[in-house]
């Protein structure tokens, strides 16, 4: 595919250093997908009616590290970096004029303040809550690792169907 650029799982450390870098690993991976694209081809719709484009993904996964690292893990109430419209919808797969390098950058920046939160938790047992419901940093960060593998093979289908890129 594209020069990788992504940073290897580890494959003989403890738990957190695995779950860590295997989150690593799948963040690139987004990012890979969606090297060398121009603005129109990161906004472009998968098919009809879906609203799924690798900008929307960004958008969205910025928002999910958001919520669960800022909110859940680390009790913040934190709004959203893509507000609802006035019918009430989220906003983040909305990308007609959305800006790609804003995008890039907020998703980014989430990401980073999300491995500080990691990096500060004490153990995997830490928890936070939403709601009703505990979750420890071991769940968030499996979780995540299956919501990026998830969004990521969308990225597969998107990057091929935009133009003919395939790979890992």
């Amino acid at each position: 595919m594209i020069d990788e650029q992504r940073t290897r799982p580890v494959l003989d450390g403890d738990e957190r250093a695995t779950l860590t870098s295997v989150l690593q690993w799948q963040r690139d991976t987004l990012m890979m997908k969606c090297a060398g694209l121009t603005a129109e081809q990161l906004r472009r719709k998968a098919v009809a009616p879906s609203a799924l484009s690798l900008l929307g993904l960004v958008r969205h996964l910025a928002e999910v590290e958001r919520g669960w690292f800022r909110n859940v893990l680390g009790g913040e109430d934190a709004r959203g970096y893509f507000p609802e419209n006035e019918a009430g919808e989220r906003t983040e797969f909305h990308v007609e004029d959305a800006d790609p390098a804003e995008s890039f950058r907020i998703w980014d920046e989430a990401c980073a303040r999300s491995r500080k939160i990691v990096a500060a938790a004490e153990s995997l047992d830490v928890t936070g809550s939403f709601g009703d419901q505990t979750y420890s940093l071991h769940y968030i960060l499996t979780h995540m690792i299956e919501e990026y593998a998830r969004h990521n093979g969308h990225a597969d289908l998107l990057r091929e169907a935009i133009d003919g890129v395939t790979g890992e």
